[in-house]
């Protein structure tokens, strides 16, 4: 199996050694994930924030999430810039992809599609903000597989002048980090992924 933290690290090595700060395209799913993510890649990258989670209902608890990421970035601490922007919520669009596959498992093929129609808007808004590289906070999560966001992100970027940043934030206590952040910053820590399957679930 690929080990996405190394080569992450490769390329940040990389980037550190030739004296450049690379602007990156960071998809966040929610603030508390963003908060480790954050810290760590603001050491080598300027960063646009991109939040972009038309999956998520009801919509209270989207704005909710959006707010927290607001607020997030505007009392945490980075190195190189860090600017926000909200991609639309566009929720029928996500119920339109994934009809059919309403009943399919946590993690299973209706996470695939959710995960593509998300790292496919951040490419393109990625293109837009004139980025260098794109990237999820996604594999932050223990319950998010590495292997298949990495995959994805790849996929998507084949082609194309920007380019996917590998990763697998949750490796070297990452998640720890953004549990411990989460709780330093008195993040909303929301129960369920976002979508109304997953919180039935």
């Amino acid at each position: 199996m690929t080990t996405y933290s190394l080569l992450l690290k490769e390329e940040l090595n990389k980037i550190k050694s030739e004296g450049r700060v690379p602007r990156l395209l960071l998809h966040s799913c929610c603030a508390p994930c963003s908060s480790y993510v954050l810290s760590y890649l603001t050491e080598y990258f300027d960063i646009v924030l991109f939040y972009y989670n038309p999956n998520i209902s009801p919509f209270d608890e989207y704005k909710k999430r959006v707010e927290e990421q607001k607020r997030l970035l505007s009392e945490m601490p980075f190195k190189h810039k860090v600017e926000f922007a909200e991609g639309r919520y566009d929720h029928e669009r996500f119920l339109e992809l994934i009809k059919g596959l309403e009943e399919a498992p946590e993690g299973g093929d209706r996470c695939t599609v959710c995960f593509r129609m998300r790292l496919e808007e951040a490419l393109n808004t990625a293109k837009e903000h004139e980025c260098d590289y794109f990237t999820t906070t996604l594999s932050v999560s223990p319950h998010k597989s590495a292997e298949k966001l990495n995959t994805i992100g790849l996929n998507v970027a084949e082609g194309e002048d920007v380019k996917f940043l590998f990763s697998d934030f949750k490796k070297n206590e990452g998640y720890k980090k953004s549990i411990e952040l989460s709780k330093q910053y008195n993040l909303y820590r929301q129960n369920y992924c976002g979508c109304v399957f997953s919180k039935k679930d």
